[in-house]
């Protein structure tokens, strides 16, 4: 298992990988919480958020990462491995930054097809 310090340094490392452009009014920056997040559908607290993107508010654009459902989901995997989770996350919330700058919501689309594939899945068990 990694440290929450080790977590902030792979998302450190992993952010520099990213054009500047990505990061355009995302002016609240990346935040790593210790908190575990469940999702709200959850069924069997075997739904995990490990990062969220936030699209306004008083603290702006920003996006969060949980270190707490990472280590309950991936904690368990080598730290390459947490890396790579970890970088493939910000990816995935960067979309959703790009995407809401540019008025369009195909990520929310695929994520909520995500959300129903689970409740499908857990349904059948």
């Amino acid at each position: 298992m990694i440290t929450i310090e080790e977590m902030q340094a792979m998302l450190d490392e992993i952010m520099e990988e990213f054009p500047e452009g990505l990061l355009m009014e995302l002016n609240g920056g990346i935040l790593l919480l210790e908190q575990v997040k469940l999702h709200e559908k959850s069924l069997n607290d075997d739904f995990f958020i490990l990062g969220e993107y936030n699209a306004g508010g008083p603290l702006g654009r920003f996006i969060t990462v949980y270190y707490g459902s990472f280590m309950q989901v991936y904690g368990h995997e080598p730290h390459g491995s947490i890396k790579r989770r970890l970088r493939k996350t910000l990816r995935h919330e960067l979309r959703h930054h790009i995407e809401s700058l540019a008025g369009v919501r195909d990520l929310d689309e695929e994520d909520a097809a995500h959300i129903a594939r689970y409740l499908e899945k857990t349904d059948k068990l």
